[in-house]
């Protein structure tokens, strides 16, 4: 047969310009490496200049737009289960590690969905054309479409349903159906044998998610307990901090007595001049310790406003946090043996480290599994139709008079194997490593639980050592009062007096938070939380 009219040379070299075109180009390169910042930007430090920042008195702090109406409190009493409750609801930190968990569980979907049937469908053309001579060929247009669904199986095999239709015009007329309609349906299934066969190899993937959704878990319940010991501590060091600051402005208005009782008797005529010195002196010197625990009580407010991370309660607001809950010192004796029985049923990390081990344990099997050869077990029945109209194919393949069946097995062996020993060797090294942190940890868990009831114990006895100690320094305190009055001593006698009543009053206060705080440590060591409330959160939804 001669060549037809209709071939067109044209296509081929059409399609050749379009994919040079579309290989050269560079318009996406934009997309890609577009940097979000210039490059001279991540290689120069600019410098700051004190005189060029704007004054706060100048320039004020512009609210915040998502502030509540009207005006925020000038001080706000707040108890420590309040602002755990905040904490839980608004920590940002909090927020971000509650989406941990629903990450994971979609991660576990993901790999479920491995085992999805899929649907596949194509449509092709085609145009032949075959010599027989140097003059002549045979030319034939054909136009065939597939449909199936493909079913992966937990068993590590595939079962195919597929449906094919074609239909074939030769251009030859003593060539049989000149068109010609061809369909097909056919079933398939794969199994392997040995490598990748069974439920359990083949759901490795997801026994990993499912380890990892737990973990995830664990991280945020480690993360909760740590961000609410965080709390509870600076809560308490905000108290201690006020408290202190309250002796330290009590400890100047004795020095501003004391200065006032110096002024009188030299006005009398019973002390010199120079007592007044000295009384001035001290009290110049008070300013400096209110100054530093004015200083510190605003750190300790903005570390806890940032901690409940509240709406009404900006780092930058002047609202004044006074704690409403006081600490109520009792002497604890815990048994250390129960305690660290407790740490190890409730500690994060090593459930983590105990949930690790479980995927080791899932990753060794696997690669176990991987050293095997590859042993395929195929089988495919086909049925056949044909006919000069898509009805009349249709009709033959209904009949099932044309059939075909095929059974196979492969066999792949590796020469070598080196690859999936490594691999397996490598999984077996990181499971020891593993253990090996399991046993450090749990070591340095008992060493936290054990230090823990050591400095519960001493703050208890330094909470006594102190409450002595101020009692001593105020008999001292009167006792030097009486003498400067009957002209025995010196005005720097009484203020050191002073000064020592203030430094036992402060060091009383600090002995209770820290008593306090030992307390949370305590509980933290255990995997607990302070407090008689059980904390209950949800996971993070997807937007």
């Amino acid at each position: 047969m001669s060549r037809p009219a209709c071939v067109r040379p044209w296509f081929p070299a059409a399609l050749l310009v379009v994919a040079l075109a579309l290989g050269g180009c560079t318009w996406y390169r934009a997309t890609f490496v577009k940097m979000p910042a210039a490059s001279f930007d991540l290689r120069t430090v600019e410098p700051m200049d004190p005189a060029a920042i704007p004054r706060a008195e100048a320039t004020p702090v512009p609210a915040p737009t998502a502030a509540p109406a009207g005006p925020p409190p000038a001080e706000l009493t707040l108890t420590i289960e309040e602002c755990r409750a905040a904490a839980i609801t608004n920590n940002l930190r909090i927020q971000s590690v509650l989406v941990g968990p629903a990450i994971a569980s979609d991660q576990i979907s993901e790999e479920e969905a491995r085992f999805e049937a899929v649907f596949q469908s194509s449509v092709a053309y085609s145009e032949t054309d075959t010599p027989v001579t140097t003059e002549t060929g045979t030319q034939a247009h054909r136009l065939e479409s597939k449909t199936g669904v493909s079913m992966p199986l937990r068993t590590g095999g595939t079962l195919n349903f597929n449906l094919a239709d074609a239909r074939t015009h030769s251009f030859a007329g003593d060539n049989g159906l000149d068109p010609a309609y061809d369909s097909s349906a056919s079933v398939s299934f794969s199994q392997p044998l040995l490598r990748n066969a069974g439920r359990r190899t083949n759901t490795h993937a997801i026994r990993l998610a499912v380890y990892g959704q737990q973990i995830a878990q664990t991280s945020t319940r480690l993360e909760i307990i740590r961000v609410l010991a965080a709390v509870d501590r600076v809560y308490w060091r905000l108290y201690a901090s006020r408290c202190v600051l309250q002796v330290r402005r009590q400890d100047y208005d004795l020095a501003q007595s004391q200065l006032e009782t110096a002024r009188r008797l030299v006005d009398a005529g019973e002390r010199s001049s120079v007592e007044v010195l000295r009384a001035e002196s001290a009290l110049a010197s008070r300013l400096e310790g209110i100054i530093t625990a004015e200083v510190t009580v605003r750190d300790r407010q903005r570390e806890l406003k940032q901690a409940i991370h509240r709406a009404d309660l900006p780092q930058d607001s002047a609202t004044v946090i006074v704690p409403g809950t006081e600490p109520d010192p009792a002497h604890y004796r815990f048994d250390a043996a129960s305690l660290m029985a407790q740490a190890s049923r409730n500690r994060m990390e090593l459930l983590e480290l105990e949930l690790e081990l479980a995927q080791s344990d899932s990753t060794v099997e696997y690669l176990r599994n991987q050293l095997l050869p590859l042993v395929m077990l195929d089988y495919a029945y086909n049925v056949n139709g044909l006919g000069d109209s898509r009805r009349e194919s249709y009709d033959l393949l209904d009949s099932r008079r044309f059939a075909d069946h095929r059974a196979g097995i492969s066999l792949l062996v590796p020469l070598g194997n080196g690859a999936a020993e490594s691999r397996l060797r490598q999984a077996l090294l990181s499971r020891q490593q593993k253990l090996r942190t399991k046993a450090e940890s749990e070591a340095l868990i008992e060493q936290e639980v054990l230090m823990a009831c050591d400095n519960l114990e001493a703050a208890w006895q330094r909470i006594l050592a102190n409450r002595q100690s101020v009692l001593l320094a105020q008999r001292l305190l009167e006792a030097e009062r009486r003498q400067y009055e009957l002209g025995i001593n010196t005005s720097n006698d009484v203020l050191i007096a002073q000064a020592k009543l203030a430094d036992a009053q402060s060091a009383e206060i600090q002995a209770l938070a820290e008593h306090q705080i030992a307390l949370v440590d305590t509980a933290y060591a255990t995997g607990t939380v302070l407090g008689a409330a059980k904390l209950r959160w949800q996971e993070a939804a997807a937007p």
